[in-house]
Protein backbone atom coordinates (compact mmCIF):
# COMPACT_ATOMS: atom_id res chain seq x y z
CA UNK A 1 0.00 0.00 0.00
CA UNK A 2 1.83 3.55 -1.00
CA UNK A 3 0.95 6.60 0.57
CA UNK A 4 2.35 10.08 0.06
CA UNK A 5 3.06 12.71 2.69
CA UNK A 6 4.01 16.64 2.55
CA UNK A 7 4.38 17.98 5.52
CA UNK A 8 5.16 21.79 5.45
CA UNK A 9 7.01 21.65 1.79
CA UNK A 10 8.39 24.67 0.47
CA UNK A 11 10.40 24.89 -2.20
CA UNK A 12 12.75 28.64 -3.00
CA UNK A 13 15.58 29.68 -5.55
CA UNK A 14 17.14 32.46 -4.08
CA UNK A 15 14.97 34.54 -1.86
CA UNK A 16 11.70 33.54 -4.19
CA UNK A 17 9.72 31.34 -2.28
CA UNK A 18 7.92 29.14 -4.80
CA UNK A 19 6.12 26.51 -3.07
CA UNK A 20 4.78 27.82 0.18
CA UNK A 21 4.12 25.37 2.80
CA UNK A 22 2.36 22.39 1.40
CA UNK A 23 0.79 19.80 3.25
CA UNK A 24 -1.18 17.06 2.24
CA UNK A 25 -1.63 13.58 2.08
CA UNK A 26 -2.49 11.21 -0.82
CA UNK A 27 -4.00 7.72 -0.13
CA UNK A 28 -3.28 4.20 -1.48
CA UNK A 29 -4.55 3.72 -4.82
CA UNK A 30 -5.76 7.61 -5.53
CA UNK A 31 -5.91 9.24 -7.99
CA UNK A 32 -4.86 12.98 -7.22
CA UNK A 33 -4.55 16.04 -9.67
CA UNK A 34 -2.55 18.96 -8.59
CA UNK A 35 -4.24 21.87 -11.22
CA UNK A 36 -3.77 25.92 -10.96
CA UNK A 37 -2.83 28.62 -13.00
CA UNK A 38 0.36 28.81 -14.82
CA UNK A 39 3.50 29.54 -12.65
CA UNK A 40 1.65 28.25 -9.39
CA UNK A 41 3.87 25.60 -8.66
CA UNK A 42 2.05 22.29 -9.79
CA UNK A 43 5.15 20.93 -11.72
CA UNK A 44 7.83 22.05 -9.74
CA UNK A 45 5.84 20.22 -6.73
CA UNK A 46 5.38 17.15 -9.36
CA UNK A 47 9.38 17.20 -9.52
CA UNK A 48 9.89 17.44 -5.88
CA UNK A 49 7.88 14.36 -5.15
CA UNK A 50 9.74 12.89 -8.13
CA UNK A 51 13.30 13.82 -6.39
CA UNK A 52 14.24 16.04 -9.50
CA UNK A 53 14.09 18.94 -7.34
CA UNK A 54 15.44 19.55 -4.33
CA UNK A 55 13.27 20.40 -1.59
CA UNK A 56 14.01 23.67 0.61
CA UNK A 57 12.01 22.99 3.49
CA UNK A 58 9.73 20.23 5.22
CA UNK A 59 9.42 16.57 4.99
CA UNK A 60 8.13 14.61 2.02
CA UNK A 61 7.41 10.93 3.41
CA UNK A 62 6.70 7.83 1.21
CA UNK A 63 5.02 4.96 3.11
CA UNK A 64 5.74 6.94 6.20
CA UNK A 65 9.97 6.99 5.40
CA UNK A 66 11.24 10.35 4.94
CA UNK A 67 12.94 10.31 1.82
CA UNK A 68 14.03 14.07 0.94
CA UNK A 69 17.50 12.85 0.56
CA UNK A 70 16.63 9.93 -1.43
CA UNK A 71 17.01 9.97 -5.18
CA UNK A 72 14.57 9.44 -8.24
CA UNK A 73 15.84 5.71 -8.53
CA UNK A 74 15.58 5.20 -4.75
CA UNK A 75 11.62 6.35 -4.71
CA UNK A 76 10.23 3.75 -6.69
CA UNK A 77 8.70 6.43 -8.24
CA UNK A 78 7.80 6.43 -12.75
CA UNK A 79 6.86 9.67 -14.56
CA UNK A 80 5.19 10.19 -17.84
CA UNK A 81 5.99 13.91 -19.34
CA UNK A 82 4.06 16.38 -21.41
CA UNK A 83 7.19 15.43 -24.17
CA UNK A 84 6.98 11.63 -24.43
CA UNK A 85 10.98 11.53 -23.79
CA UNK A 86 10.39 8.04 -26.04
CA UNK A 87 14.01 6.99 -27.34
CA UNK A 88 13.88 7.61 -31.27
CA UNK A 89 15.94 5.06 -32.38
CA UNK A 90 14.65 2.29 -30.47
CA UNK A 91 11.30 0.30 -30.91
CA UNK A 92 8.23 0.49 -28.99
CA UNK A 93 9.50 -3.11 -27.40
CA UNK A 94 13.08 -1.14 -27.04
CA UNK A 95 11.73 1.52 -25.29
CA UNK A 96 9.89 -0.27 -22.62
CA UNK A 97 12.89 -2.55 -22.09
CA UNK A 98 14.91 -0.09 -21.80
CA UNK A 99 14.45 0.51 -17.64
CA UNK A 100 14.09 -3.20 -16.77
CA UNK A 101 17.42 -4.05 -18.69
CA UNK A 102 18.92 -1.03 -16.35
CA UNK A 103 17.80 -2.61 -13.01
CA UNK A 104 19.06 -5.55 -14.25
CA UNK A 105 14.98 -7.56 -14.78
CA UNK A 106 15.92 -11.08 -16.06
CA UNK A 107 15.29 -11.27 -19.65
CA UNK A 108 11.88 -13.84 -19.56
CA UNK A 109 10.43 -11.28 -16.71
CA UNK A 110 11.03 -8.19 -18.88
CA UNK A 111 9.28 -10.15 -21.88
CA UNK A 112 6.24 -11.09 -19.61
CA UNK A 113 5.86 -7.59 -18.34
CA UNK A 114 5.88 -5.58 -21.64
CA UNK A 115 3.37 -8.54 -23.33
CA UNK A 116 0.95 -7.77 -20.88
CA UNK A 117 1.44 -4.12 -20.84
CA UNK A 118 0.99 -4.17 -24.48
CA UNK A 119 -1.87 -6.43 -24.38
CA UNK A 120 -3.61 -3.55 -21.98
CA UNK A 121 -2.50 -0.40 -24.22
CA UNK A 122 -3.60 -2.33 -27.09
CA UNK A 123 0.01 -1.65 -28.25
CA UNK A 124 0.78 -5.59 -29.18
CA UNK A 125 0.88 -4.55 -33.21
CA UNK A 126 3.45 -1.57 -32.66
CA UNK A 127 6.12 -3.59 -30.72
CA UNK A 128 8.50 -3.67 -33.94
CA UNK A 129 7.81 -0.05 -34.59
CA UNK A 130 10.01 3.43 -33.94
CA UNK A 131 8.58 6.09 -32.61
CA UNK A 132 8.02 7.89 -35.53
CA UNK A 133 6.15 5.74 -37.30
CA UNK A 134 3.27 6.50 -34.46
CA UNK A 135 0.44 8.64 -34.15
CA UNK A 136 0.35 11.36 -30.88
CA UNK A 137 -1.21 8.86 -28.69
CA UNK A 138 0.21 5.55 -29.87
CA UNK A 139 3.47 7.39 -28.12
CA UNK A 140 1.68 8.83 -25.19
CA UNK A 141 1.19 4.98 -24.88
CA UNK A 142 4.12 3.86 -25.44
CA UNK A 143 5.24 6.69 -22.15
CA UNK A 144 2.77 5.25 -19.88
CA UNK A 145 3.67 1.56 -21.25
CA UNK A 146 7.16 2.06 -20.14
CA UNK A 147 6.31 3.47 -16.31
CA UNK A 148 3.69 0.85 -16.16
CA UNK A 149 6.26 -1.99 -16.76
CA UNK A 150 8.76 -0.73 -13.88
CA UNK A 151 5.67 -1.66 -11.31
CA UNK A 152 6.67 1.60 -9.73
CA UNK A 153 4.99 2.35 -5.92
CA UNK A 154 3.64 5.41 -7.63
CA UNK A 155 3.11 6.99 -11.27
CA UNK A 156 3.64 10.56 -11.61
CA UNK A 157 2.30 12.39 -15.01
CA UNK A 158 2.98 15.80 -15.60
CA UNK A 159 0.45 17.36 -18.31
CA UNK A 160 0.36 13.91 -20.53
CA UNK A 161 -1.92 15.32 -22.86
CA UNK A 162 -0.91 18.55 -23.59
CA UNK A 163 0.29 17.85 -27.17
CA UNK A 164 -3.01 15.94 -28.24
CA UNK A 165 -5.66 17.80 -30.26
CA UNK A 166 -8.92 17.66 -28.55
CA UNK A 167 -10.54 14.61 -29.48
CA UNK A 168 -7.31 12.55 -28.79
CA UNK A 169 -7.32 13.88 -25.49
CA UNK A 170 -10.66 13.08 -24.36
CA UNK A 171 -10.10 9.61 -25.94
CA UNK A 172 -6.66 9.41 -24.00
CA UNK A 173 -8.63 10.55 -20.41
CA UNK A 174 -10.93 7.85 -20.73
CA UNK A 175 -8.06 5.39 -21.24
CA UNK A 176 -6.13 6.95 -18.48
CA UNK A 177 -9.09 6.23 -16.09
CA UNK A 178 -10.02 3.00 -17.49
CA UNK A 179 -6.35 1.87 -16.53
CA UNK A 180 -6.17 3.60 -13.02
CA UNK A 181 -8.87 1.60 -12.21
CA UNK A 182 -7.26 -1.64 -13.43
CA UNK A 183 -4.45 -1.43 -11.86
CA UNK A 184 -5.13 0.92 -8.83
CA UNK A 185 -2.34 2.35 -8.23
CA UNK A 186 -1.52 5.69 -6.86
CA UNK A 187 -1.02 8.30 -8.67
CA UNK A 188 -0.36 12.36 -8.93
CA UNK A 189 -1.28 13.61 -12.21
CA UNK A 190 -0.34 17.56 -13.04
CA UNK A 191 -2.53 19.53 -15.27
CA UNK A 192 -3.65 23.36 -16.27
CA UNK A 193 -6.73 21.95 -18.26
CA UNK A 194 -9.84 21.59 -15.43
CA UNK A 195 -11.89 19.34 -17.48
CA UNK A 196 -9.19 16.97 -17.00
CA UNK A 197 -8.93 17.46 -13.36
CA UNK A 198 -13.14 16.92 -13.01
CA UNK A 199 -13.20 13.81 -15.08
CA UNK A 200 -10.62 12.35 -13.82
CA UNK A 201 -9.13 12.86 -10.19
CA UNK A 202 -10.51 11.37 -7.19
CA UNK A 203 -9.67 14.48 -5.28
CA UNK A 204 -8.22 17.54 -6.79
CA UNK A 205 -5.77 19.76 -5.17
CA UNK A 206 -5.79 23.73 -6.03
CA UNK A 207 -2.70 25.53 -6.14
CA UNK A 208 -2.30 29.25 -6.43
CA UNK A 209 0.99 31.22 -6.14
CA UNK A 210 2.56 27.68 -4.13
CA UNK A 211 -0.21 27.54 -1.57
CA UNK A 212 -2.99 25.24 -1.66
CA UNK A 213 -6.35 26.88 -2.00
CA UNK A 214 -8.47 24.04 -1.53
CA UNK A 215 -8.37 20.20 -1.59
CA UNK A 216 -11.64 18.16 -1.87
CA UNK A 217 -13.34 15.79 -4.66
CA UNK A 218 -14.48 17.18 -8.00
CA UNK A 219 -17.59 18.00 -7.03
CA UNK A 220 -16.92 19.04 -3.50
CA UNK A 221 -15.15 22.50 -5.25
CA UNK A 222 -17.30 22.93 -7.92
CA UNK A 223 -20.91 23.07 -6.08
CA UNK A 224 -18.53 24.57 -2.47
CA UNK A 225 -15.59 26.83 -3.56
CA UNK A 226 -14.06 27.59 -0.41
CA UNK A 227 -13.09 31.06 -1.84
CA UNK A 228 -13.08 33.04 -4.87
CA UNK A 229 -10.14 31.46 -6.49
CA UNK A 230 -11.58 28.45 -6.63
CA UNK A 231 -15.19 29.70 -7.80
CA UNK A 232 -13.42 31.40 -10.24
CA UNK A 233 -11.12 28.56 -11.35
CA UNK A 234 -13.17 25.56 -11.37
CA UNK A 235 -15.93 25.46 -13.83
CA UNK A 236 -16.53 25.48 -17.25
CA UNK A 237 -17.51 28.64 -18.18
CA UNK A 238 -17.02 29.22 -14.77
CA UNK A 239 -18.78 30.76 -11.93
CA UNK A 240 -20.83 34.30 -12.65
CA UNK A 241 -19.41 36.83 -9.90
CA UNK A 242 -21.36 40.34 -9.39
CA UNK A 243 -20.56 42.53 -6.75
CA UNK A 244 -23.29 43.32 -3.98
CA UNK A 245 -24.08 45.30 -0.85
CA UNK A 246 -25.79 43.38 2.43
CA UNK A 247 -28.79 45.01 3.47
CA UNK A 248 -30.46 42.46 6.55
CA UNK A 249 -30.45 39.24 7.09
CA UNK A 250 -33.53 36.67 7.89
CA UNK A 251 -34.16 33.19 8.32
CA UNK A 252 -34.35 32.84 4.53
CA UNK A 253 -30.74 34.11 4.23
CA UNK A 254 -29.19 37.08 3.06
CA UNK A 255 -30.84 39.90 1.63
CA UNK A 256 -28.43 41.89 -1.28
CA UNK A 257 -28.53 45.03 -3.41
CA UNK A 258 -27.30 44.81 -6.67
CA UNK A 259 -25.16 46.84 -8.94
CA UNK A 260 -28.69 48.24 -10.39
CA UNK A 261 -29.59 48.95 -7.19
CA UNK A 262 -32.33 45.70 -7.34
CA UNK A 263 -32.43 43.42 -4.74
CA UNK A 264 -31.79 39.76 -4.68
CA UNK A 265 -31.53 37.28 -1.75
CA UNK A 266 -29.26 34.21 -0.96
CA UNK A 267 -29.74 31.35 1.13
CA UNK A 268 -26.47 31.19 3.02
CA UNK A 269 -26.35 31.95 6.85
CA UNK A 270 -24.84 35.00 8.07
CA UNK A 271 -24.72 37.82 10.98
CA UNK A 272 -25.77 41.14 11.84
CA UNK A 273 -22.36 42.32 11.98
CA UNK A 274 -22.08 41.44 7.82
CA UNK A 275 -24.84 44.39 7.16
CA UNK A 276 -24.13 47.08 5.12
CA UNK A 277 -20.58 45.33 3.94
CA UNK A 278 -19.33 44.80 0.04
CA UNK A 279 -19.57 41.03 -0.44
CA UNK A 280 -19.77 39.25 -4.15
CA UNK A 281 -22.53 37.23 -5.44
CA UNK A 282 -21.83 34.07 -7.31
CA UNK A 283 -24.14 31.39 -9.22
CA UNK A 284 -23.51 29.10 -11.97
CA UNK A 285 -24.26 29.51 -15.52
CA UNK A 286 -26.22 26.12 -15.43
CA UNK A 287 -28.50 27.45 -12.31
CA UNK A 288 -29.77 30.87 -13.53
CA UNK A 289 -33.39 29.77 -14.66
CA UNK A 290 -36.50 31.25 -15.94
CA UNK A 291 -34.80 32.46 -18.85
CA UNK A 292 -36.89 34.70 -21.45
CA UNK A 293 -36.44 36.89 -24.47
CA UNK A 294 -37.18 40.30 -24.37
CA UNK A 295 -37.40 42.90 -21.62
CA UNK A 296 -38.56 42.46 -18.01
CA UNK A 297 -42.31 43.01 -17.82
CA UNK A 298 -44.90 41.65 -15.84
CA UNK A 299 -44.33 38.24 -16.62
CA UNK A 300 -41.02 38.54 -14.95
CA UNK A 301 -41.72 39.39 -11.28
CA UNK A 302 -40.54 37.42 -8.70
CA UNK A 303 -37.12 37.35 -7.01
CA UNK A 304 -33.95 37.89 -8.36
CA UNK A 305 -35.40 39.10 -11.66
CA UNK A 306 -32.71 40.36 -13.83
CA UNK A 307 -32.69 41.58 -17.27
CA UNK A 308 -29.57 42.18 -19.71
CA UNK A 309 -28.41 42.41 -23.85
CA UNK A 310 -27.31 39.25 -25.12
CA UNK A 311 -24.01 39.99 -26.30
CA UNK A 312 -23.56 36.44 -27.76
CA UNK A 313 -25.23 33.02 -28.09
CA UNK A 314 -22.59 29.75 -28.64
CA UNK A 315 -24.54 26.61 -29.57
CA UNK A 316 -23.13 23.65 -28.58
CA UNK A 317 -25.14 21.04 -29.41
CA UNK A 318 -27.61 19.87 -26.55
CA UNK A 319 -26.43 22.99 -24.43
CA UNK A 320 -25.74 26.92 -25.38
CA UNK A 321 -23.89 29.36 -23.37
CA UNK A 322 -25.22 32.81 -23.70
CA UNK A 323 -23.50 36.00 -22.91
CA UNK A 324 -25.37 38.48 -21.17
CA UNK A 325 -24.11 41.78 -20.19
CA UNK A 326 -26.30 43.93 -17.41
CA UNK A 327 -26.93 47.59 -17.52
CA UNK A 328 -24.55 48.17 -14.88
CA UNK A 329 -21.50 46.68 -17.72
CA UNK A 330 -21.29 43.59 -15.61
CA UNK A 331 -21.26 40.66 -17.73
CA UNK A 332 -22.48 36.80 -16.97
CA UNK A 333 -23.00 33.50 -19.09
CA UNK A 334 -26.30 31.65 -18.95
CA UNK A 335 -25.99 28.07 -20.01
CA UNK A 336 -29.26 26.37 -21.07
CA UNK A 337 -30.68 23.41 -22.92
CA UNK A 338 -32.87 25.63 -25.22
CA UNK A 339 -31.04 28.18 -26.66
CA UNK A 340 -32.74 28.45 -29.88
CA UNK A 341 -35.01 31.45 -29.61
CA UNK A 342 -32.18 33.81 -28.04
CA UNK A 343 -30.41 36.13 -30.47
CA UNK A 344 -27.43 38.58 -30.56
CA UNK A 345 -28.22 42.17 -29.38
CA UNK A 346 -31.77 41.01 -28.42
CA UNK A 347 -33.02 41.72 -24.82
CA UNK A 348 -33.13 38.70 -21.91
CA UNK A 349 -34.95 38.32 -18.82
CA UNK A 350 -33.98 35.47 -15.97
CA UNK A 351 -33.89 34.69 -12.30
CA UNK A 352 -31.11 33.79 -10.22
CA UNK A 353 -32.41 31.31 -8.05
CA UNK A 354 -31.36 32.07 -3.83
CA UNK A 355 -31.32 28.38 -3.32
CA UNK A 356 -28.34 28.65 -5.67
CA UNK A 357 -26.57 31.59 -4.52
CA UNK A 358 -23.58 31.87 -3.44
CA UNK A 359 -22.11 34.69 -1.29
CA UNK A 360 -17.93 35.95 -0.73
CA UNK A 361 -17.03 38.59 1.83
CA UNK A 362 -14.53 41.00 1.24
CA UNK A 363 -11.84 38.53 2.18
CA UNK A 364 -12.90 36.55 -0.86
CA UNK A 365 -14.84 33.63 1.73
CA UNK A 366 -17.33 31.79 1.02
CA UNK A 367 -20.46 31.68 3.36
CA UNK A 368 -21.82 28.89 4.21
CA UNK A 369 -24.77 27.84 2.34
CA UNK A 370 -28.54 27.03 3.67
CA UNK A 371 -29.24 23.30 3.06
CA UNK A 372 -31.30 22.84 -0.56
CA UNK A 373 -35.06 22.68 -0.19
CA UNK A 374 -36.84 19.97 -2.14
CA UNK A 375 -36.83 20.43 -5.67
CA UNK A 376 -33.71 23.38 -5.85
CA UNK A 377 -31.58 20.81 -7.44
CA UNK A 378 -34.00 21.12 -10.38
CA UNK A 379 -34.15 24.46 -9.93
CA UNK A 380 -31.82 25.40 -12.32
CA UNK A 381 -32.78 24.30 -15.48
CA UNK A 382 -36.27 25.88 -15.52
CA UNK A 383 -36.78 27.92 -18.81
Amino acid sequence: MTTLTLKNIRKSYGSGEIIRGVSLTVGHGEFTVFVGPSGCGKSTLLRMIAGLEEISGGDLLIDGQRVNDVGPAGRGLAMVFQSYALYPHMTVYQNMEFALKLAKIPRAERHARIGAVARTLQLEPYLQHRPAALSGGQRQRVAIGRAIVRNPRLFLFDEPLSNLDAALRERMRVELATLHRRLGATTIYVTHDQVEAMTLADRIVVLNKGVVEQVGAPLELYHHPRNLFVARFIGMPPMNLLPAHVRGADARGMHLILPDGGEARACVTTSDSLDGTDVTLGIRPEHICHIRPGPAGADAAGENVQHGRIMLVEHLGALSHVHVRLATGHDLIIQTHDGGGLSRDAPITFSLPAQHCQVFDSHGRAMTRMPLTAGAHAAGHET
